[in-house]
């Protein structure tokens, strides 16, 4: 006799009984409706997005409290109210609410793409680029309400998040890795060219710009594959959903949950995302040249990375700061010994406030 974990049977579903019956979405998934309660037609595929839900606010908590640049408020309102709206529509498989899920993540993504592309630009080309993905986001929700096609949505995601990786990306590397900045990089608004730094003082920021490439390149990369691996899951459970199925209910309750891989998809490009807006908001930081006032806090690959004053970070002994010692690095021959000078000896007093420098921001 082989060894089985206990388990509870699965209930039948009863799509007939559901609170929120009939269903009037042009998609359904491989969750079983209204198996667990009637006043939810996917229990798990609801649930997961509780995570998008905490997320959302502790990232909008975290902008607010450090004075991040306020399009990555919206940012996370957008990501939060993706949360919502998928809440909604697994809730309830409501046409109304299913565009509430699909549209916010076009909308989400297009707000990334203004944050990408308006960095460091005239408020004229900020104003044309922003009417642009504006007009971009109502045509695609006009003619997804017009086609009802699923792959639309998907492909137009897709290719918004392709676009945004590669400027992202491309920005990163030529304004921050040492050997590209020089050339390719934006003008700095310190006041401090590259000829009144010393040669000793030019390795260390060197070396402090590389740690940083390094954190950055890892968060990117662990954030996409978090984020593509719930893709593929998700992909799994569409086409053998029917097996699937027959898994969940020959393993019962609670571990039939596990094989619900479009609760994971929730989980894992909540994850994926948040990765994201995280490394935008670190990354705008680092563009703005203030690598010695901000921190990114992600002690391990295991934990969720946040960016946090130097102050706070010190307040909380932490013993590394962007993968370099912060409280070494140096600007005009000003040491930063209590990390919140801003280069050019004007300090701003608490680490994160807005100093006297004028930062290049989107909004």
């Amino acid at each position: 006799m082989g060894f089985s974990l206990p388990s509870i049977k699965y209930p039948p579903a009863r799509p007939d009984e559901g609170y929120w019956n009939p269903v009037t979405s042009t998609i359904n998934w491989c969750e079983e409706d209204y198996y667990a309660t009637i006043y939810s037609a996917e229990i798990v595929n609801t649930l997961t997005n509780l995570l998008f839900i905490a997320l959302g606010i502790k990232g909008i908590r975290n902008c607010l409290k450090y004075g991040h640049d306020s399009i990555f408020i919206i940012s996370f309102c957008g990501y939060l109210l993706v949360g919502s709206g998928s809440f909604a529509f697994h809730s309830t498989l409501k046409y109304p609410m299913q565009l509430l899920d699909e549209l916010s993540m076009i909308y989400t993504a297009t707000i990334m793409c203004y944050a990408t592309f308006s960095y460091s630009q005239s408020r004229l080309v900020r104003q044309f680029l922003g009417a642009g993905l504006l007009s971009l986001a109502i045509f695609i929700t006009l003619y997804y309400h017009y086609l009802q096609d699923p792959e639309f949505h998907q492909n137009a995601f897709a290719l918004l998040l392709i676009v945004i990786m590669a400027r992202s990306t491309y920005v990163m590397e030529v304004n921050i890795r040492p050997s590209l900045k020089e050339k390719y990089g934006t003008k700095s608004r310190t006041g401090v060219d590259s000829g009144s730094v010393s040669a000793a003082e030019c390795l260390e920021n060197g070396n402090r710009d590389r740690a940083i490439l390094k954190n950055m390149w890892m968060m990117v990369t662990l954030g996409l594959a978090i984020f593509l691996g719930g893709f593929g899951i998700w992909n799994l459970d569409n086409h053998y959903c029917s097996k699937i199925r027959s898994w969940r209910h020959q393993v019962g309750l609670p571990w039939g949950i596990i094989l619900e891989g479009h609760g994971w998809w929730h989980l894992m490009t909540g994850v994926g995302a948040y990765y994201y807006i995280v490394w935008a908001v670190w990354l705008r930081h680092c563009l703005n040249e203030r690598q010695d006032e901000f921190v990114l806090n992600w002690p391990s690959v295991f934990s969720l990375p946040e960016v946090i004053s130097l102050e706070d970070s010190k307040k909380k002994g932490h013993k590394w700061t962007n993968g370099y010692s912060n409280g070494n690095a140096r600007a005009n021959g000003k040491t930063h010994a209590n990390g919140n000078g801003n280069g050019n000896g004007n300090g701003n007093g608490n680490g994160y406030g807005h100093g006297t420098r004028e930062d290049r921001k989107s909004v």
